[in-house]
């Protein structure tokens, strides 16, 4: 059983064992006075303190482990054992001595440098991250800016990401150094010989800034490590898979930093373009600026476009967010986290976006859930026996936009200039009928949220056609007021012609006839520009071509046989065997057997019988 003592260490308390603290307590001391002459001594011990703390907050798992004396040895074989401390470590020479291999080329961390900073230390960070001038990435980030755009998204993205160094150990681990009680040191007194009042701020901000260490920085101390002096073995080569496994870690972190620079391009990408939708549709809608009156026709729900695109805006740009800071993070190991109360509330929005979108598209669904119809008819003074033109009439508000899909729609003014859409949305059937005499049925359609809704909206469609004695002229286009909104309206003409009644389709009627036979229909895309003739659910044409019927003469002979086909039939000879086809039948012959098939039956005749 192992007595316990309560520390605080720059601010943080610790549980530590009796032994680890009396070792850490001699190793503070042995600190102290190293420094004893030292110009801003307490800021530096301040700040050597607060990395230990740091240190040993790493390898707690809870408020209630122990710091026993293994974590006191890898903290001093981390920060480096000063002068008076090996003196008074000789006292007890009964002890094992423990040698740790350190760790060479410490990485770099990314921080904001804000000491040599012109707006957040953003550059400056980098400058050091990537070990070049700071110039240079300020030069990157102008030809962001003025280049593509992204660079002012991308420079406040960090700028919120990337934590400030503020501690002298996070300035060390920005430069890549290791973070040992020589470089703290050395870091300090730099700062004192330089500007006198850097040291006093240092000194006074240390208590704070131990408080707010970020976790990321856990993996720093890992990559620093220096052996005592005495018990110090340094293996002079790497062993085959010491190499093969660097190798392989190399290639590994190759390949993630390519998918975090993939993840992050995926996701400033998207965030970009969404942000330029947003302003450019949304805002636009907001001020009414002219062109998105298709947009306006197509919401049949009448939802606000700058809500709807909002609530894209969140509902898809929410999770390219991050999706870029997961790349981001990949890239930078101490990146600063969002925070999880930014986290749970984006997740709260992007929630409240999806049901908002769910909502405006059932709306928007609602607004087609009944089909109804107005019907037309108009007798045809049309007979059997009597010749009738159809024709379509062009439009040409409509038709020098060279504007031609039956499914689309578009909008234009018409003659007294009001704003008005229009459609070509037109289908031509044609049926038989026992009647003596024909008739034109106009089916006005469209769809609604109700049954009501439906009806009013296909009442309000204009579609005009003129009847004559023998000739019907169909506008090739419908059109509405732009207040019933676009809601699949469509216009099927039913011709209904008498028996023996001769038709006579124009060209131009051929996009509106199906091209095939359908829905009852028996005049099809192909029957245009001819005369048809009416029969029971079913046309003749009188004036198509005839096919001419052709003779086929064939008469070949060999020394083995023969091959002929004339009118008379098909007749073939190999040898003393023969086979004969023609209107009589079937006739074969062999050397012992006869075969014949007409329509009296089969006959087989042999020799025998």
């Amino acid at each position: 059983m192992n007595k316990t003592v309560n520390i605080n260490l720059a601010g943080i308390f610790f549980h530590i064992d009796e032994d680890a603290y009396l070792k850490l307590q001699r190793y503070l001391e042995a600190i102290k006075r190293s420094f004893t002459d030292s110009q801003g001594r307490s800021e530096i011990i301040a700040d050597i303190e607060a990395r230990i703390a740091e240190l040993f907050n790493e390898r707690v798992e809870n408020d209630k482990q122990v710091i026993r004396i293994k974590e006191v040895d890898e903290v001093i074989s981390i920060m480096g054992q000063p002068e008076d401390y090996l003196v008074d470590d000789e006292i007890f020479e009964d002890e094992p001595k423990t040698s740790y291999k350190a760790k060479s080329s410490p990485s770099r961390k990314l921080f904001r440098d804000t000491d040599n900073s012109y707006i957040g230390g953003v550059s400056s960070g980098l400058a050091h991250y990537f070990g070049i001038d700071t110039i240079w990435v300020r030069l990157a980030w102008i030809l962001l800016i003025f280049g593509a755009g992204t660079g002012i998204l991308l420079y406040i993205l960090l700028w919120v990401l990337v934590p400030e160094a503020k501690t002298t150990a996070e300035k060390i681990m920005m430069t890549g150094e290791p973070v040992n009680i020589s470089n703290i040191e050395k870091k300090i007194r730099d700062g004192f010989d330089s500007v006198t009042d850097v040291a006093k701020n240092v000194g006074d901000s240390v208590g704070a800034a131990a408080k707010n260490v970020s976790d990321s920085v856990s993996n720093a101390a890992k990559n620093v490590d220096l052996k005592k002096p005495a018990n110090s073995i340094k293996s002079s080569s790497k062993t085959f898979f010491d190499t093969l496994g660097d190798v392989i870690m190399f290639f590994f972190k190759v390949f993630a930093k390519f998918i975090g620079v993939l993840l992050m391009i995926i996701g400033a990408s998207t965030l970009i373009a969404l942000i330029i939708a947003l302003f450019s549709i949304g805002v636009a809608d907001i001020i009414h600026i002219p062109g998105l009156d298709m947009v306006d026709i197509v919401n049949a729900g009448n939802t606000p476009v700058w809500l709807v695109s909002l609530l894209t805006f969140f509902a898809v740009g929410i999770p390219f967010f991050f999706l870029f800071y997961l790349g981001l993070k990949i890239l930078i190991n101490n990146l600063k986290s969002i925070g999880n109360i930014a986290k749970f509330t984006l997740l709260g929005v992007w929630l409240i976006s999806i049901i908002g979108l769910v909502v405006v598209g059932v709306r928007q669904a609602s607004e087609h859930a009944y089909d109804e119809s107005v019907i037309e008819k108009n007798e045809l003074n049309i007979k059997a026996n009597d010749t009738l033109s159809v024709k379509m009439m062009t439009n040409d508000l409509f038709e020098t936009s060279g504007f031609r899909n039956d499914d689309s729609f578009r909008i234009s003014r018409n003659e007294n200039g009001e704003k008005t859409i229009y459609s070509s949305d037109i289908r031509i059937i044609v049926r038989s009928t026992s009647d003596s005499i024909g008739k034109l049925v106009i089916d006005k359609n469209a769809d609604g949220r109700s049954y009501e809704a439906a009806i009013e909206r296909a009442k309000n469609i204009n579609y005009n056609y003129v009847i004559s004695d023998n000739e019907i002229l169909l506008d090739s286009y419908l059109n509405t007021d732009p207040k019933n909104k676009f809601s699949d309206q469509e216009v099927v003409a039913f011709l209904y012609l008498p028996e023996g009644t001769i038709v006579n389709f124009s060209n131009n009627t051929r996009s509106y006839l199906h091209y095939r036979r359908y829905n009852n229909t028996i005049v099809t895309s192909k029957d245009v520009n001819q005369y048809l003739k009416i029969l029971d659910e079913d046309i003749e044409c009188l004036d198509c071509p005839i096919e001419e019927e052709f003779e086929v003469d064939v008469d070949i002979k060999h020394e083995d046989g023969s091959l002929k086909i004339n009118d008379k039939g098909l007749e073939v000879k190999i040898d003393s065997s023969s086979l004969r086809i023609d209107k009589n039948g079937i006739n074969g012959s062999s050397e012992n057997l006869n075969l014949k098939v007409s329509e009296e039956g089969v006959t087989i005749k042999s020799e025998d019988n």
